[in-house]
């Protein structure tokens, strides 16, 4: 399997890479597994050094690391520079606080003393995706670097350049050979690794397709996993919403990253009394986008990641419309070189449009106006997936009470689905499981050991 780096912005193919051989791959787990046993080892204060180093390499070296993610999957370059910042503060995050994340608890027993321990699993396997090149690394390699895990992981074949840096970035920290390992693998060796005995535990970011497929082959070997499987977020107006305001958050929720988030706003939920001043600003503001080389500052729309995810969204937006969906605006390629669309707006979708249930990974915003909170509710429930949603109002109680009927694993009052490395992130439904980030994301792939002490004889 090759790995080629492809620029969406022009379509020059900037680097190929060829895959490991089996023997190769072999080495790796080798390495990985012996490293572990020097890892554990060392303290929290060492390790916390080496992820700290981590982090300051990236801010020293951000241009360079940021430039790299622009070139590869055609983020905006400032955007790309707020995910170096962003994964270096995940870094720093677990360096500061992972001890006392994974401090022993104490347990009263009726009888002598029990204390719960976290310890290490081993050699974590990681599958992550092109979208955000180093926050899925980060999120997923800091907090089980410093919980005394060593990774492996199988980046995006269209980032190698991307995950080639990120795997430097440990060494030139201090990390030794084995702590994080990159893998040019195939979708076969990875079947292989995740059934190696050597692996402990398994984590997926992308569709839910993968994270079937994944999540079924750890379950095949009883091995704990973790699955992010994207999302179809709902983005709800209620009836006193500060609408201009609304309205600004509606075209970040949509444009960042130029729609290609797991929580991206995809589906926006209407009261009937704004909807059309609301359809009004919205479509207002998407014209005004400017496409250009992501590279220049002033470039407001990118490319997508690559031309096959431009073909699988039109043919999506194809198949909505031949299913009854109506292009308020946009929907086809733009005219110009590059992997560019047309920032769309989907209407009139109704439960037996494919589209009602499938993720548009890109610019495409699906509307819909209802004529109620309830509806609204009601609306945002009727979905396979789980993962956040966002809720507009003045009334922020209103707000926390109508959250708490969205079935999702995140839902964010007056802004949309974002992340921070404190805050926990994950979802449920066909979303998947598990949490990273915060301190719930390092006790994942740790064994909550109890050891417990009693006098001999004590009765059983």
């Amino acid at each position: 399997m090759a790995y080629q780096s492809i620029n969406p912005y022009n379509g020059e193919t900037l680097k190929t890479f060829d895959g490991q051989t089996n023997e190769q791959l072999e080495i790796s787990l080798v390495t990985a597994d012996a490293c572990f046993d020097r890892w554990r080892q060392m303290t929290f204060a060492h390790r916390a050094i080496i992820v700290a180093k981590a982090a300051t390499l990236m801010r020293e070296q951000s241009e360079q690391f940021a430039m790299l993610i622009t070139l590869e999957m055609g983020k905006l370059i400032a955007q790309s520079r707020g995910e170096v910042a962003l994964s270096a503060d995940i870094l720093d995050y677990y360096a500061q606080h992972a001890e006392h994340f994974l401090a022993s608890e104490h347990l009263i027993p009726s009888t002598g003393e029990a204390i719960v321990v976290s310890e290490p699993l081993g050699v974590l396997f990681g599958v992550q995706p092109w979208n955000f090149p180093y926050y899925q690394l980060a999120r997923f390699a800091a907090p089980n670097l410093m919980a005394g895990n060593v990774v492996m992981v199988k980046h995006a074949s269209c980032v190698p350049q991307c995950a080639m840096a990120f795997a430097q970035l440990w060494l030139d920290a201090g990390a030794p050979i084995g702590a994080y390992t990159n893998l040019l693998i195939t979708h076969d060796q990875v079947n292989r690794v995740i059934d190696d005995p050597r692996i402990k535990g398994v984590a997926l970011t992308g569709s839910a397709e993968a994270g079937k497929s994944v999540a079924a082959r750890a379950g095949l070997n009883l091995k704990k996993s973790t699955m992010e499987l994207g999302g179809s977020d709902a983005f709800i107006v209620l009836d006193d919403a500060d609408l201009d305001k609304t309205v600004e958050w509606a075209v970040w929720a949509k444009m960042n990253n130029n729609g290609q988030c797991c929580v991206a706003a995809k589906r926006f939920i209407v009261v009937d009394q704004l909807a059309d001043l609301f359809l009004e600003k919205f479509s207002t503001a998407l014209a005004l986008l400017k496409p250009g080389d992501p590279m220049d500052i002033t470039t407001t729309l990118g490319p997508l990641s690559t031309e096959q995810a431009l073909q699988h969204l039109l043919a999506q937006v194809d198949r909505a419309v031949a299913n009854g969906a109506v292009i308020l605006t946009g929907g086809k390629r733009i005219e110009r070189q590059g992997a560019f669309m047309q920032p769309t707006i989907l209407t009139n979708i109704k439960p037996v449009n494919p589209a009602y249930d499938e993720e548009f990974f890109g610019p495409v915003a699906l509307f819909f106006r209802v004529k109620d909170e309830d509806e609204a509710v009601i609306l945002a429930n009727d979905s396979d997936f789980g993962l956040g949603g966002s809720i507009f109002t003045q009334d922020v109680e209103w707000g926390k009470f109508v959250a708490s009927r969205i079935d999702t694993g995140m839902v964010f009052i007056n802004h949309p689905t974002w992340t921070t490395p404190d805050l926990p992130f994950g979802g449920i439904k066909n979303s998947g499981y598990g949490r990273e980030l915060s301190r719930l994301g390092i006790q994942e792939f740790v064994n909550k050991k109890l050891i417990r002490v009693d006098a001999i004889d004590a009765s059983a």
